[in-house]
């Protein structure tokens, strides 16, 4: 980390803080504050962590921040985003040479694959320097952050998670977060479907303790490979040694049989005992919600190592936009030449932050045939990781970019009809809270791509003020209202409501009076949405809705109901809290002079305390 962070100022990409400042929500609120300036802000090094409940200073800085920038995910990978994907690309679309140059630059190129076996060094690498174990092990004399007020203790953040299969055949990269419980003693939250948890299962079918060892820095890429998409059993690791034209090098662990990069800053070693599960949690993740308490694999550490002189990485979760927005994008156009191969017709994709990546991904393809966009929806819905994709819109290639999000979204107004949607249910993210059911929810598609107009219809529109007048005197629950794209054929009516004992689909059955004056209506809570603040509304919708429960069609009109759900949607299970900062400690920040250039503006534009009171 050192020589990154030697890069990183010498691109002015660093802030260092010398302020002292708790490992208590003080150095996460203000690395969450930084990721949402324009263009992600800059690194930030603590250099005086403390810990003020137990009165602890630390010689461990804190580095934060390092993917929340394109500029900055370029250093990291040495390179054009762009070049990767080119890359892989070649390879897949292999030709045979027409003459000579076309075969060596064809033999280089697949020469070049051999850096993606992990080379093995046998000297003492300098990830161990500094040994403890046995009675030294302490995870305490560690920086890990408490991220939020709600949060069930500290946890480390972007740790790298290295596990193989019983018989050591298949290895995994993964990125998981890990509970503190005590000096020596972590919570492993594996979800379900990861890879991890699969290998895991085969330690517990034979009773066997599970070999776990966790990176924590090193070059920033082996962060990135963690959290990487790829099919089970293909090492994350590999990706490194891709994209860097270098193979990783790694060393074996002291107390079990894994290897980990040779250059890590800190690693921890340990086992998990199959038979032994712990609550987890809550914990304030990437969804901008609190996930719950649930039980979870518990890893005893043997080993703690590290450099002379450690860095301790880490990241802070929560409402969008956070560094996950940038290597989100970074896998995005990695992966779309494979997603490509098995997706005919795919031209391009993206996943907005603010639809929190998993929750919406626009399309666009190249239709050929009826039924191919629902084709690909249903091929995504079916494979890795995108199968925990909620809600996906696909257009043409006549679209605009993907990325405009205005004109892409009037385009998709025009051309929308009740009659292209696809409703189906599948597997969602373990983090999904809006699904009626753990882990298993509705998928919305809406299909765009067929190029054609809808029809000009007969539509009287009315002022806000207007139709929210008519609205009351059908709705009860009706609060506030807000149009928008009323200039397409399709506008959208957010409408903000106070629930009553009744769910909002039941209340808005009388909307339907109201035909040539609707299209696409929207319910949120009136108390806690800004109607104006367009980036945050699409964040709780993509967030609060299930496609089989919270849509209704009627004719020409959908509703969509992204209230927090109860007991009277049918929801038996607990709505969670959402991320909000402390105010205390914001203001603490503010005395220290280091939130200068934070307005109240940029605190309500991203909900960053409390849910505004409209």
């Amino acid at each position: 980390m050192e020589d990154f962070v030697e890069l990183l100022q010498k691109h002015d990409e660093l802030k260092i803080i010398q302020t002292p400042l708790d490992i208590y929500l003080e150095i996460p609120h203000l690395a969450y504050l930084e990721v949402k300036k324009p263009n992600g802000g800059k690194a930030l090094l603590f250099t005086h962590p403390i810990d003020k409940k137990n009165n602890r200073t630390f010689n461990i800085p804190v580095l934060m921040n390092i993917f929340g920038s394109y500029s900055r995910l370029e250093l990291i990978i040495d390179q054009p985003i762009q070049n990767i994907p080119d890359h892989l690309e070649k390879l897949i679309h292999f030709s045979p040479p027409k003459n000579w140059r076309g075969i060596f630059t064809q033999l280089r190129d697949f020469f070049a694959l051999r850096h993606t076996l992990p080379k093995q060094i046998k000297k003492t690498p300098p990830s161990q320097e500094i040994i403890h174990i046995k009675e030294s092990i302490n995870l305490f004399d560690l920086p890990i952050l408490t991220t939020w007020e709600k949060d069930g203790g500290a946890f480390i953040t972007m740790g790298q998670v290295y596990t193989q299969s019983l018989d050591g055949k298949k290895r995994n990269l993964g990125m998981y977060r890990l509970q503190v419980y005590d000096k020596n003693h972590l919570g492993l939250h594996w979800q379900i479907h990861k890879d991890s948890n699969h290998f895991f299962h085969e330690y517990k079918k034979n009773n066997i303790k599970m070999p776990v060892s966790i990176g924590i820095g090193g070059d920033p890429l082996y962060t990135w490979c963690g959290q990487a998409p790829l099919p089970y059993g293909i090492y994350e690791l590999m990706l490194y040694g891709f994209i860097k034209s270098a193979s990783p090098k790694v060393a074996k662990c002291i107390t079990n049989p894994l290897c980990v990069p040779h250059d890590a800053d800190i690693v921890i070693e340990g086992w998990v005992d199959p038979n032994e599960i712990r609550l987890e949690g809550p914990f304030g993740d990437h969804t901008g919600f609190y996930t719950p308490i649930e039980p979870y694999p518990v890893l005893e550490v043997s080993a703690i190592t590290h450099k002379k002189s450690p860095i301790y990485l880490a990241t802070v979760v929560g409402k969008p936009p956070l560094e996950d927005k940038y290597m989100g994008y970074l896998t995005e156009r990695v992966f779309l030449p494979l997603s490509q191969t098995t997706a005919h017709g795919l031209l391009d994709y993206h996943m907005p932050e603010n639809g929190v990546f998993h929750n919406l991904l626009l399309a666009k393809i190249a239709p050929q045939y009826p039924g191919h966009a629902r084709q690909i929806m249903h091929n995504f819905w079916g494979v890795g990781q995108m199968s925990f994709l909620k809600h996906a819109i696909f257009v043409d290639e006549k679209a605009p970019p993907l990325q405009d999000y205005k004109n892409i979204t009037e385009y998709i107004l025009n051309h929308f009809s009740t009659q292209n949607i696809l409703i189906s249910e599948g597997i969602c993210d373990a983090l999904d809270h809006s699904s009626p059911q753990y882990a298993l929810g509705g998928k919305l598609g809406i299909d765009v791509s067929d190029g054609d107009e809808c029809a000009q219809r007969d539509f009287e529109l009315y002022s806000d003020c207007e139709l929210l007048h008519l609205i009351k005197s059908l709705m009860e629950e009706a609060l506030i209202l807000r149009q928008y794209f009323t200039q397409t054929k399709n506008p959208i009516c957010i409408l903000g409501v106070q629930k009553s004992k009744r769910s909002i689909l039941q209340a808005c059955d009388s909307l339907q009076k109201l035909q040539n004056s609707l299209r696409i209506v929207i319910f949120v809570d009136a108390n806690k949405n800004d109607l104006a603040n367009l980036y945050m509304l699409v964040w709780r919708i993509a967030n609060n809705i299930d496609a089989k429960r919270d849509i209704a069609i009627y004719k020409d009109m959908i509703f969509v109901d992204a209230t927090d759900k109860n007991e009277y949607d049918h929801y038996k299970r607990q709505w969670p809290l959402e991320t909000d900062c402390s105010l205390e400690v914001i203001e603490s920040l503010r005395e220290k002079g280091l939130l200068q250039d934070i307005t109240e503006g940029f605190m309500k534009r991203f909900h960053i305390c409390e849910s505004p009171q409209t």
